[in-house]
Order: structure tokens, then sequence, then C-alpha cells
């Protein structure tokens, strides 16, 4: 799986980018930038491809994908770029087991949280997409057709 993948359950606005996908959701928690909607719509359309096909994994690629997004900011929406304010704890490179949070969300949508086993054999996107469908302040409609397209949950 590639760091651009881009998820069925976010079709409804992968043609077009309009949304900030789970791809580039993932790099703004590594590089600890936050991006608003409001933002992310001022880009052009080749700049949404570059963030998402962007590498952001090790320290070099992470400092030079947050100065790429801190220009884009500027220039595009005319505003400072802002650090999240409590980045997250990078729960989705935990491979020993589905976070308490991934667990209890799926029993209270009625469907069994991953196994362990299932969990480990997710890759880190995948991971980090469940996590951040289980966020409190969030409209999770998306979480368990997700489930279904990792193969956790029957389709």
């Amino acid at each position: 799986m590639s760091d651009a993948q881009l998820f069925a359950f976010e079709s409804d606005f992968v043609a077009t980018l309009r949304c900030v996908p789970m791809a580039v959701r993932l790099k703004l928690d590594r590089c600890a930038i936050k991006l608003t909607l409001r933002q992310w719509s001022r880009f052009t359309r080749d700049d949404r491809q570059r963030l998402l096909e962007a590498p952001c994994r090790g320290a070099a690629e992470i400092d030079a994908y947050r100065a790429e997004l801190v220009g884009l900011i500027a220039r595009r929406a005319r505003e400072a770029a802002k650090p999240l304010a409590d980045p997250p704890a990078p729960l989705w490179e935990q491979a020993s087991g589905p976070p308490a949070r991934v667990t209890r969300f799926a029993r209270s949508v009625g469907v069994a949280p991953p196994s362990r086993a299932a969990w480990r054999a997710l890759a880190e996107l995948q991971r980090f997409a469940l996590i951040k469908l289980t966020r409190d302040s969030h409209d999770n409609v998306n979480f368990v057709p997700a489930m279904r397209e990792f193969g956790l949950v029957p389709g």
C-alpha cells in the first residue's frame, strides 16, 4: 500500500480531491501542521495531488513536506500555517493490537473489533484511517465502510 492510497470509502470526493484524503491527513499528523478544509480548498488540483503523492516518512521527508505545506498555505490561503495544538500519539504505528478506542467504537456501532492478528496485518495507513474514524468530534459514518473495505467485517 502506498502513502498516496485513496480508499473506496473516500470515493465521493477522490476524483476532485475536494476533501482532505486520509493519506494526506496522515502526513499532516506526521508533520504536526493543522490544515483547515478552507485552506485545502484554496490549493490547486495540482497542489493537492502533489501533497497526496509526496513522501513523508523519515525526518528529512517530513521536514520537506512541512516546508511545502507551510509555503502553500502562505501562498494560496494567505495565512500563516499553524502547528497542531495537541499532536496525536502515533497509535497507528503500533501494530500489536487495536487501540481501545477502535475496539470501543467498533462495538458501539455493532461490529466486531479487529483481532490482534487482523490489526497487525493492516497497513499503517489503514490503521491510521480506523483510528481517525473513531474521533468523538466527527461524523464517523465511514468507519464501518472502512472496516468492510479492509476485510475486517463481512461485505
